[in-house]
């Protein structure tokens, strides 16, 4: 794996740095991202004082969903930059409250959720009108020790989210050459990540896999899986990266008759067979708990299913599922 390095994509910065976030203030002001509000949780700030006291304010985002916890913060952070310190959550408000002041973001993620790179994201409870655009950040600082940091179980259920990110976005009508390509490497460089033991482990291999993908999603939007898990965790109640964990072999499977091709491409960059691409990625999650067991809520399976029939992605996805495939889909991860 090479070491760090900077790429500027467009109006975008992504600064790749072992011991980024140790980094942060220095590169927030080399990138004329001062002054700046700080959005993080308690955890995160414990670990980033240094950050905490070159903040204009130092903003605790809520637990909860995205729009309400970007609207409890709208009228109270009043910098013209925002940093976001913490996993895609944290990010996502930080995306939402810009979109409706215009402020720009840094965003330094902590896990693999892939947000830092995309302009994907609800907008603030109430002030859905107020929005002047979605956001993408201004500038990532991607610390892989910081993106990496999760217990084995979690850092596999992160994995999976970003592994999908580019799955994906394999097959949508967005998809194009350089989405499919930094799609495939980041499957690969995730897959022979993970395929080494956690001391051993590559983790700015780990972290560039979960950039790349979330490159590849933004670039070729997304379709089944993302439909699924997204509604998922707004209806049913389970936990956003076991959910990815837990339905990404079961889509793929889905998808391999619908994408061939793709699907065939991405079993190669995660070394499978494309009969066995299922079985590989469930090895790869770690073998992780059904939905279930995450604690999702069966009885609003109905109306999950319903709201994902009416989500207009789910017609990017080739031979577009049935109530009844999504039924069967869900089940078998159950």
């Amino acid at each position: 794996m090479s070491g760090d390095f900077v790429w500027r994509d467009g109006g975008r910065t992504v600064v790749f740095r072992d011991g980024g976030l140790d980094a942060a203030a220095g590169l927030l002001a080399e990138h004329g991202m001062e002054p700046f509000d700080l959005l993080t949780t308690e955890r995160h700030v414990a670990g980033a004082r240094r950050l905490a006291s070159a903040a204009a304010a130092v903003h605790d985002v809520a637990t909860g969903g995205v729009p309400e916890a970007a609207a409890a913060l709208l009228g109270s952070v009043g910098a013209p930059n925002l940093v976001a310190l913490g996993g895609g959550r944290t990010i996502d408000v930080a995306k939402a409250i810009a979109s409706v002041t215009g402020a720009g973001v840094a965003a330094i993620p902590t896990t693999m959720s892939g947000a830092e790179m995309t302009g994907i994201h609800r907008l603030p409870a109430g002030a859905e009108g107020m929005a002047r655009a979605l956001v993408r950040p201004d500038l990532v600082i991607a610390d892989p020790a910081a993106m990496t940091s999760a217990p084995e179980p979690e850092l596999r259920a992160s994995s999976m989210n970003a592994l999908a990110h580019g799955a994906d976005s394999l097959y949508t009508p967005f998809a194009n050459p350089v989405s499919r390509m930094t799609a495939l490497h980041g499957a690969e460089l995730i897959a022979a990540a993970l395929d080494e033991g956690p001391a051993s482990r590559d983790r700015a291999a780990l972290a560039l896999g979960s950039i790349l993908c979330g490159y590849a999603i933004d670039s070729g939007a997304f379709a089944l899986h993302h439909v699924v898990c997204q509604t998922l965790v707004r209806v049913c109640g389970s936990p956003h990266a076991g959910t990815n964990a837990a339905i990404l072999p079961r889509a793929m499977a889905f998808m391999a008759p619908r994408a061939p091709d793709e699907l065939k491409s991405l079993a190669t960059a995660i070394g499978a067979a494309p009969e066995s691409i299922e079985a590989r990625i469930l090895s790869l999650g770690g073998n992780p708990p059904g939905l279930g067991d995450l604690g999702a809520d069966r009885s609003k399976l109905p109306e999950a299913i319903e709201a994902m029939l009416l989500r207009p992605e789910l017609s990017f996805t080739p031979e577009a599922p049935t109530r009844s495939d999504l039924e069967q889909l869900i089940e078998a991860a159950w």
